[in-house]
């Protein structure tokens, strides 16, 4: 029977809960980036932690391997300083502008997940956020906005507009925007829907989204077209709070490569 150091052990433990978060996160129907790669991540620790000394054995066979192995250690560590720097940043970043003097036309909720036509934890965070900032602005348009899920039905406009109303916000406030199908879409499509009711992209916008994503949607907001713009974030429920985080990462750096905003 093969024996664990110390060693082989942490890793064991640490991939195995790295893959247990992840499988309850795709349990509740939470799969994206973020959730994706802890479970693989998971695979190669549990893999590493099993393999021990022949894997260790096989690397000082030749120089190579171990010279590329090294090399491939100082660039994953490298990578978790930057991401444990991008988390540090996001805790510590204002999560809601400052609104004093300013006044919204529109408040303009970004959709999420809407498994079985209800909102997600998440969705419903920035939902409560929405309805407390719609009453405390009661001239405002609220626009929900985002379409049909995968192996969905009803689009998760329909579901955000359901929830606001049934918190008693005027159905007659609300407008939906259900074709979109990314936040890039979710702004253009929105701004194309109040124009239609006679508000241009110098309205000011009250964004709401939550907390990890309100930066790189008022970038994608203001490349949309949007010329006045304050973004609110709604706090992330904590069980899939780093999860989220490290997607959007990922999504910030796609976004600067790709120069999307």
């Amino acid at each position: 029977m093969m024996r664990l150091g110390f060693n082989s052990w942490a890793l064991l433990l640490l991939g195995g809960l790295l893959l247990a978060q992840s499988l309850y996160l795709a349990v509740v129907k939470v799969t994206h980036l973020g959730v994706i790669i802890p479970a693989g991540l998971g695979v190669v620790l549990v893999l590493l932690a099993l393999a021990g000394d022949p894997w260790s054995l096989w690397l000082d066979r030749q120089p190579l391997r171990r010279s590329v192995w090294n090399l491939a250690r100082a660039g994953f560590v490298a990578w978790l300083l930057s991401l444990a720097a991008f988390f540090v940043w996001l805790t510590l970043r204002q999560q809601t502008q400052d609104l004093q003097g300013f006044t919204p036309q529109v408040i303009v909720v970004l959709g999420s997940s809407t498994p079985n036509a209800k909102p997600s934890p998440t969705l419903v965070e920035r939902l409560n956020l929405a309805d407390t900032l719609a009453r405390y602005y009661p001239a405002a348009r609220v626009v929900v906005s985002g379409g049909v899920d995968f192996r969905q039905v009803a689009s998760e406009a329909s579901v955000m507009a359901g929830y606001l109303q049934s918190r008693g916000l005027d159905q007659g406030r609300i407008m939906l925007e259900d074709l979109s199908t990314s936040t890039h879409e979710n702004l253009i499509f929105s701004l194309q829907l109040v124009q239609k009711s006679g508000l241009g992209p110098e309205a000011p916008m009250l964004l709401v989204t939550n907390d990890f994503h309100t930066l790189r949607a008022g970038w994608i907001a203001r490349k949309a077209g949007w010329k006045a713009v304050r973004t609110a974030g709604a706090p992330t429920p904590l069980y899939m709070r780093y999860n989220a985080w490290l997607r959007e990462y990922f999504a910030c750096l796609s976004g600067l490569l790709f120069r999307e905003y």
